[in-house]
């Protein structure tokens, strides 16, 4: 199996990163620009290879689509294809058809839809034939507490409906910044939005209009180098390409890691990152920023910093089940996530850096690679698996180089 090591010399951190760009609105503006039959113009596209992977299958004229491990990809792309009746069979990697998508489908056949499951019920492939709109269909209901991913997929074509759409979550709204994401999106390209109450949203009848748009450097990408600055002894971080008016809701972690020690100014071309005093324990809810939980995590694991977490349920189908692996590779620096009815109480790391021979396994997940990867701010450690990063941030590697970490191969 492929691997690298990672080590740090222990001098000051002192680097300027230009993070690579949010991949969560790449893939809706590149829907909403698919969508509209008018000129859109995007700038700044993330590299990462969902969004490639986006990019590659709205132009593709084959029968079958293959998302490889894209969750949103393959949930957006059900939505579209759906509404535009362009008959495909969508796929994905062995755990993608792991990862379900039934509440989308049930929502999209209620408006008019047909699809199939071609494997196992409720799960991917599908095979999407088409659409003939439920001329009476006005009123979705749709859980709330599962993935933001579903209401994004149906809130996007929704102005395509001859009614428009009035969409009711149902429960607890989980991720709800990644909903607003796309409501503003939708909003800076002419379609208007209307959140009736807290928990339903009205989509008129519209079309998409013509425009451009710069994508935003990742917030989720940043959360790493925050990890990093509050492991390091010293550290001063500029990261490239951030706006304090972000769209995305893991901009949380500039509150989040104020916990841990580090402190965030905004600049006109990004934010620096200072170290700061950190506490000693602290209780967050993690229900609108789940994709930032690994990471926070580890930082607490290796500062000794308890931390109880909720709002952690969505981990479970993610790229991997993240509370599982989490809780592995914490157990080898001796720390624990407990499991509690509703909460996660993290344990700090019971052994003192440098850990001896970490290596840490990534599940074929980038975030596990990432979150992980700080550490080397304390103790050397080894990556399996290291090229799952391509999935949100390529050059990952390479711009720890930039920070001073030597990364080596076998």
């Amino acid at each position: 199996m492929q691997h690298i090591h990672l080590n740090y010399s222990g001098q000051p951190v002192n680097a300027e990163i230009r993070l690579a760009s949010s991949k969560s609105e790449s893939n809706r503006a590149l829907i909403i620009q698919a969508l509209s039959d008018e000129e859109i113009t995007l700038y700044n596209l993330s590299e990462a290879r969902d969004t490639q992977t986006m990019q590659r299958l709205l132009q593709s004229i084959e029968p079958e689509l293959d998302v490889l491990d894209a969750g949103t990809t393959m949930r957006f792309l059900i939505a579209y294809c759906a509404v535009n009746s362009m008959g495909k069979i969508i796929k994905g990697t062995p755990r993608m058809h792991q990862r379900p998508v039934r509440i989308l489908v049930d929502a999209l056949r209620e408006i008019g839809a047909d699809i199939q499951y071609l494997q196992e019920e409720g799960y991917p492939p599908v095979h999407v034939r088409g659409m003939t709109l439920n001329q009476e269909m006005k009123h979705v209901r749709m859980r709330g507490d599962v993935s933001s991913q579903y209401i994004s997929a149906l809130l996007m074509i929704a102005p395509k409906f001859e009614h428009g759409l009035l969409l009711e979550l149902i429960g607890k709204v989980g991720s709800r910044p990644y909903i607003n994401m796309t409501l503003a999106l939708m909003k800076h390209f002419g379609v208007p939005h209307i959140w009736e109450n807290e928990q339903t949203i009205r989509i008129e009848p519209c079309s998409y209009g013509s425009g451009s748009y710069t994508i935003e450097s990742d917030w989720s990408g940043a959360s790493y180098w925050y990890s990093l600055v509050a492991l390091a002894e010293s550290a001063e971080v500029k990261l490239l390409g951030l706006r304090q008016d972000s769209f995305q809701g893991d901009q949380a972690i500039t509150d989040i890691m104020k916990n841990l020690g580090v402190k965030t100014v905004y600049e006109n071309d990004g934010v620096r990152l200072t170290k700061q005093d950190s506490v000693q324990d602290f209780t967050y809810n993690f229900s609108d920023c789940p994709d930032l939980a690994q990471t926070v995590a580890v930082a607490c694991a290796a500062k000794g910093v308890h931390c109880v977490m909720t709002g952690l349920e969505s981990l479970r189908i993610k790229e991997t089940d993240r509370i599982a692996a989490l809780q592995n590779e914490l157990a080898k620096m001796g720390a624990e996530l407990q499991e509690e009815v509703g909460r996660w109480k993290l344990v700090p790391a019971q052994k003192e850096a440098p850990y001896d021979n970490l290596v840490i396994e990534t599940y074929d997940d980038h975030r596990m690679a990432m979150a992980l990867a700080p550490l080397v701010m304390q103790s050397p450690l080894t990556i399996e698996n290291p090229d799952v990063v391509q999935k949100s941030y390529p050059r990952f590697w390479d711009d720890l180089r930039i920070a001073g970490v030597q990364v080596t191969g076998p």
